[in-house]
């Protein structure tokens, strides 16, 4: 039973091979297990690689099923269609667009399987990508908000600066009437007469502008941090919002691209195997030599051939036979007087009638 499902794979005759030998039947049921196996694969391969575009397994085996049943069917038909003839050259110009196909088909087979081979370094590569891109997320984002920032902090300085020059100019004031009260300034006089006091009263009035501007510009530098607050919170905000995407960067084609950077020589080989899985029932066909079901197959091939020019040829000679037999049936009756007579005078009648109808149409124009 499995050899006969497996010769149902190898697209063979199976009632053709049933009259054929047990070593030829082994043969084309080893190609259709080739056949069978290269579609499982197909479908195990496939299924991965939806898988990491649906993030499904239901959807994932799905359509994988019907990308294997559709590599099946293509590598049937490639085994089937190859028919071995007595010229190497002909057979191998027959099989090349089906090798070409086979390498194709080699190719999408396996690269899915060599991203699940290589997972663990593809998963390595896309981290440090992830980890690129986050960086580069930051700083873009950044650009945005950090001369901004950097502006808010500018005027918080101005306005410290201010107070501190005001509160130097201030100290200097202090400093002039108590060295004037002190007598060691100014006029030299010791004790606090009237210099003093006009002294003491520019200082007391500065110190009082002091004060509020210690006030006004306190609260304008928390006017400027809360905005400075404000903006730092936005840009984290928007730093977590973009961060899913940047986390999702694991798709096919960002895998395929990781798989890229990886060193060819392992994933080359990997290509290589596949590459002979697909192309060995054809190249098996292509180097056994012309077998016995190969043969009755060429027989019944041209028994049809055969058939079929031997019907067209009598369809042609029947033709051609008939024509001659009319040609000839024609020619005799062309001295037949009483069928001249009969022919006169169907004609007359109807010159009549058409004379007739023709009379009756002008009438009813008048």
């Amino acid at each position: 039973m499995l050899q006969n499902f497996f010769i149902l794979c190898s697209g063979a005759d199976s009632e053709i091979l049933k009259t054929c030998s047990k070593g030829e039947q082994n043969k084309y049921a080893g190609i259709g297990a080739t056949v069978f196996f290269t579609a499982v694969m197909a479908f195990i391969a496939s299924s991965y690689a939806l898988y990491t575009v649906f993030d499904s397994v239901y959807a994932a085996a799905f359509f994988g099923f019907i990308w294997g049943l559709l590599i099946f069917n293509l590598d049937r038909f490639i085994v089937s269609t190859i028919k071995k003839r007595n010229s190497f050259s002909k057979e191998l110009l027959q099989a090349t667009p089906r090798i070409l196909l086979a390498i194709i088909i080699a190719v999408v087979i396996s690269k899915p399987l060599e991203m699940k081979i290589f997972e663990k370094e593809i998963n390595q590569v896309l981290l440090e990508q992830k980890n690129e891109l986050t960086l580069a997320n930051k700083e873009q984002l950044a650009l945005q908000y950090t001369p901004k920032i950097e502006q808010l902090n500018l005027d918080i300085a101005n306005l410290k600066s201010e107070i501190a020059v005001k509160e130097a100019e201030t100290n200097a004031l202090y400093d002039v009437y108590i060295n004037e009260a002190e007598g060691t300034a100014g006029t030299g006089l010791l004790g606090k007469g009237p210099v003093y006091k006009e002294k003491r009263e520019k200082h007391d009035a500065s110190l009082a502008e002091l004060q509020q501007l210690k006030t006004t510009n306190a609260e304008k530098i928390v006017g400027l941090e809360k905005q400075i607050t404000e903006l730092n919170t936005e840009y984290a905000k928007i730093v977590q919002n973009t961060q899913p995407i940047i986390d999702g960067f694991d798709g096919l084609m960002a895998r395929i691209n990781a798989l890229g950077e990886l060193p060819w020589f392992p994933s080359f080989f990997i290509f290589l195997l596949f590459l002979a899985i697909e192309t060995s029932p054809i190249i098996a066909k292509l180097l056994a030599p012309k077998g016995e079901y190969d043969v009755k197959l060429e027989e019944q091939e041209s028994i049809l051939s055969s058939w079929v020019a031997q019907k067209v040829a009598q369809r042609q000679l029947i033709v051609s036979t008939d024509g001659e037999l009319n040609q000839k049936i024609y020619e005799d009756l062309k001295g037949e007087e009483e069928l001249y007579r009969y022919k006169k005078q169907k004609a007359e009648e109807l010159l009549r009638l058409q004379a007739d109808k023709f009379h009756e149409v002008q009438v009813k124009n008048l």
